[in-house]
C-alpha cells in the first residue's frame, strides 16, 4: 500500500468557508500533496492558492485525517492517505477554481450551510472543528 501525505485548508472569510465544486458535483475543501521541500503548512497555503486562487494567512493547525482509497479501479492500487488541515483566513472573497484539477466552481459558503454541502464525513468533521476554533479565536 502506498503512503501519501497531503495538506489543506479550511479558509474563512467573514462567516463563510471556501469550498470547491468538482466536475462530478462534489463540494470539497482545497488540499493537495506535500512536496519534498515543504512543511505541511507551506503545502496547505500553496494548494489553496493553486486550487482556488486565494491568498491566505494561517490561523492554526486543526488536525489530521486518515483514509484509504483506490487510485484507479483498473489496478486496485491502494493509497493510505494522511491529510493535515489548517484553519486559514482570507482577506478577499474572490476565488477562481482551477479547471485543470477538475474544479468547476469555487465559492465562500455560509458556515452553517457548508457542513451540509461538503461531500465527505471526515471533511465535515474538520469543518466543524474549524468553525469551533475560529469562533473561539475571534472572541478574543
Amino acid at each position: 500500500m502506498r503512503q501519501e501525505i497531503s495538506a489543506g485548508g479550511v479558509v474563512v472569510f467573514g462567516n463563510a468557508i471556501l469550498l470547491l465544486k468538482k466536475y462530478n458535483g462534489d463540494w470539497v475543501l482545497p488540499k493537495g500533496k506535500v512536496e519534498n521541500h515543504e512543511s505541511f503548512q507551506q503545502a496547505a497555503v500553496r494548494e489553496v492558492h493553486e486550487e482556488a486562487g486565494v491568498k491566505v494567512e494561517v490561523i492554526q493547525y486543526i488536525n489530521k485525517i486518515h483514509y484509504t482509497f483506490k487510485n484507479s479501479w483498473e489496478d486496485n492500487d491502494l493509497i493510505n492517505k494522511t491529510v493535515h488541515w489548517f484553519l486559514m483566513q482570507s482577506r478577499t472573497i474572490a476565488c477562481i477554481p482551477q479547471k485543470e484539477e477538475g474544479f468547476i466552481d469555487a465559492k465562500f459558503i455560509h458556515m452553517d450551510r457548508c457542513i451540509e454541502l461538503a461531500k465527505y464525513d471526515d471533511e465535515k468533521q474538520i469543518i466543524e472543528k474549524a468553525i469551533h476554533l475560529f469562533r473561539k479565536t475571534s472572541q478574543r
